[in-house]
C-alpha cells in the first residue's frame, strides 16, 4: 500500500463552512478556502465513522458497488492493492489473483509507479490483456513533484500497464509539509498531470498519504487556493486510526462535504494491526467498509486472501452503533500510542524517504 511522514500543524480557522463545489468535473473548479477546509475539519471531529455510507450503486456477483464521489463512477466496495501483486514468486500467480478478482465482481485496481521497482505495474499490465482491461477501473500513482518527473512517470506507468489511459492517477505519498507547495508550484507536478488529463492519458486526479491528517488538510487547502478540486483522496481508515492522529475524524468530514471520493487503505495496517490481536481480518474490513468509503483497498498476496476480501464484501451489512463501539473499545488501548500504525509513527512505509530521487 502507500506510505507518508510529517508532524501535525496548527492553523487558525474562523469559518466552519465550505463553499459549494461546482458541478463541473474539470481539473480546476473549486473556490473552497483554506480557512474553510481547516475550520470544518476542526468542527467535525465528532464524525467518528457513523456518517452516511457512500451512495450504493449496484452489486456485481454479490460485490457491492459505491459511487466514487463527484466522478459518478461506480467502483467495487473492495479494491485490490497493487503493492502485494509484485511479490509472488511466479508472475502467473499475480495474474491469477488479478483476473480472479475481476471475474468475481471486483473492478477497482490500485497500483503505483514505484511498487516493487515497477514489477507490480508490469504484472498488472500483463493480467489486463485479453479483454480484462475493460473490466477494470484502473488507478495508479506517481511520486514526481516536478513537472518533468511526473510526466516521465506517467508515461512509464502507461507503458508498463499496457494501456493508453489510466482511470485515476494520484499523487503518491503526500507526507511532507512542503509536498503540496511543490506539487502546485509553477513547473510542479500538477502541470504534467493536468496536461496528461487534457491529452486523454488519465481521467481523474487524486492524492494519497498515510502520515498526518494535517498534511492532507494542507493539500486540500492548497488545491482550493489554486481553484482545483481533487476527485479522490486515499488515506488509512481502520480500527486503530479512529483513536490516534485520525484521518477518519479530521479529513473524512471534509471529503464528504465536498463530494470527493474516499479511498480507504490499510484496513489491517498492512497486517500490523492484526498483530495486536484485537480484531480479526474480517472485522477490520467491515469497519472500513462501514465508513463512507467509496472503496476499501486491501493487499491480497494469494488467492485465499483475495477470497477472504471478496467474502467480506459480500457479507457486509452496515454495523450498528453498538457493534462499532465494541470494535473501538477492543482496539482503544493498543491504538493509543500508534505502535500498530507504523506508517504514521516511523519511516517503515515511506518509500520516497528511502528514495528521494523519485521526487524529481
Amino acid at each position: 500500500m502507500n506510505h507518508e511522514k510529517n508532524q501535525p500543524r496548527q492553523e487558525e480557522a474562523n469559518d466552519p463552512h465550505l463553499a459549494v463545489n461546482s458541478a463541473n468535473d474539470g481539473p480546476a473548479n473549486s473556490a473552497i478556502s483554506r480557512r474553510g477546509f481547516l475550520g470544518f475539519a476542526a468542527a467535525s471531529v465528532f464524525l467518528t465513522g457513523v456518517g452516511e455510507l457512500a451512495s450504493p450503486a449496484e452489486s456485481r456477483n454479490g460485490i457491492p458497488y459505491r459511487t466514487l464521489g463527484r466522478t459518478k463512477e461506480e467502483v467495487s466496495l473492495v479494491g485490490l492493492g497493487g503493492y502485494h501483486l509484485g511479490k509472488q514468486a511466479d508472475p502467473q500467480e499475480s495474474s491469477r489473483i488479478i483476473r480472479t478478482g475481476l471475474d468475481e465482481g471486483l473492478n477497482f485496481l490500485d497500483n503505483c509507479w514505484d511498487y516493487n521497482g515497477g514489477e507490480s505495474e508490469i504484472r498488472m499490465g500483463s493480467a489486463l490483456r485479453d479483454g480484462y482491461r475493460q473490466k477494470a477501473f484502473l488507478m495508479s500513482k506517481i511520486d514526481g513533484r516536478s513537472k518533468a518527473a511526473a510526466a516521465s512517470q506517467i508515461d512509464e506507468s502507461l507503458r508498463r500497464l499496457q494501456t493508453d489511459r489510466i482511470d485515476l492517477l494520484q499523487f503518491h505519498e503526500v507526507i511532507r509539509d512542503n509536498d503540496p507547495d511543490r506539487i502546485f508550484a509553477e513547473g510542479g507536478a500538477l502541470e504534467a498531470v493536468v496536461q496528461a488529463q487534457e491529452a486523454g492519458k488519465i481521467r481523474f486526479i487524486g492524492f494519497t498519504g498515510h502520515k498526518s491528517p494535517d498534511i492532507h488538510l494542507k493539500m486540500l487547502a492548497t488545491a482550493a487556493k489554486h481553484n482545483f478540486t481533487f476527485d479522490s483522496v486515499q488515506m488509512p481508515l481502520n480500527v486503530m486510526d479512529a483513536h490516534f492522529n485520525s484521518f477518519e475524524r479530521k479529513v473524512l468530514p471534509v471529503l464528504l462535504k465536498n463530494n470527493i471520493g474516499v479511498l480507504g487503505m490499510k484496513p489491517m495496517g498492512d497486517h500490523v494491526i492484526l498483530e495486536s490481536k484485537t480484531a480479526t481480518p474480517v472485522e477490520c474490513l467491515h469497519y472500513a467498509m462501514n465508513l463512507p468509503t467509496s472503496v476499501v483497498i486491501t493487499g491480497c498476496d494469494s488467492l485465499p486472501i483475495l477470497h477472504q476480501a471478496l467474502q467480506a464484501a459480500r457479507s457486509f451489512k452496515p454495523l450498528g452503533s453498538s457493534e462499532v463501539a465494541a470494535l473501538l473499545a477492543k482496539t482503544a488501548k493498543s491504538a493509543e500510542a500508534g505502535q500498530f500504525e507504523l506508517y504514521k509513527t516511523s519511516h517503515t512505509f515511506d518509500g520516497t524517504y528511502a528514495n528521494p530521487q523519485w521526487l524529481g
